[in-house]
């Protein structure tokens, strides 16, 4: 099967000079189209801003990153947003829920940035509110649902699209053990439903094992065996690690 992601040597650093620190040295790994593959590391580790480049939110980087046979770090920015909004699908730990929308216009946010209307999604929509358990609360604002309803609008927002890759960053950090079961059962679902490359970021063994198999990030990289030189990064940016 064709890779959909691949990182080849990244190098991340944050600052300059002595109070350069360093993040990613050397990480290199590929995901394949149709897997579920989680990222694991301790905190500080690197794995979400590894998440974040991947996903081009930050270009700051050494190495090389193609997503979808796009080089990351030679598109130009307009040909990103536009390869982000057709191709990728984020969900974070926190669910950047529009508070003033209810369920189905949040899930809608990304096709109506396509120029695309209700109507012409209703069946898609219909769809994934069957999916997420979501039906019965097509209506309800972000303040009426639990958490666990709040991430699922999230994850609705993030697949109604048909993106090739969803990237998820701890989706259940602030869920409790049955809610976060629940929705690690639905990216499964999902993964073999709809056939969606879906990479995860976590810190928890049991999330992991929803997955095909679990990526280690340590020390900044993935290939512990492998000793690269110190590679200077361009220029300096912030993002979570």
């Amino acid at each position: 099967m064709a890779n959909v992601i691949e990182v080849n040597n990244v190098y991340k650093a944050f600052g300059k000079g002595e109070s350069m620190t360093k993040v990613l040295s050397g990480a290199s790994f590929e995901v394949e189209k149709g897997e579920f593959v989680s990222l694991m590391g301790a905190s500080g580790s690197g794995k979400s801003t590894l998440l974040y480049l991947i996903g081009g939110l930050d270009r700051y980087f050494n190495g090389t990153i193609n997503v979808c046979g796009n080089d990351i770090g030679k598109m130009k920015e307009k040909d990103l947003s536009r390869m982000r909004l057709d191709k990728i699908g984020f969900i974070f730990q926190f669910y950047n829920l529009v508070q003033n929308l209810n369920v189905e216009d949040n899930i809608l946010l990304p096709s109506s940035v396509k120029g695309k209307s209700k109507a012409e999604m209703k069946a898609q929509l219909d769809e994934i509110l069957r999916i997420t358990g979501l039906t019965e609360k097509r209506k309800a604002k972000p303040a009426e649902l639990s958490g666990g309803q709040q991430q699922r609008v999230a994850i609705a927002r993030a697949v109604i699209g048909n993106p090739e890759i969803i990237l998820a960053d701890e989706p259940t950090g602030n869920l409790d053990s049955n809610a976060g079961a629940e929705i690690m059962k639905l990216f499964s679902e999902i993964n073999k439903e709809k056939g969606i490359t879906i990479l995860q970021v976590t810190h928890s063994h049991k999330c992991a094992a929803y997955g095909d198999r679990v990526i280690e990030l340590v020390n900044g990289r993935t290939d512990l065996n492998a000793e690269g030189p110190a590679v200077p990064v361009k220029d300096e940016a912030s993002a979570s690690v």
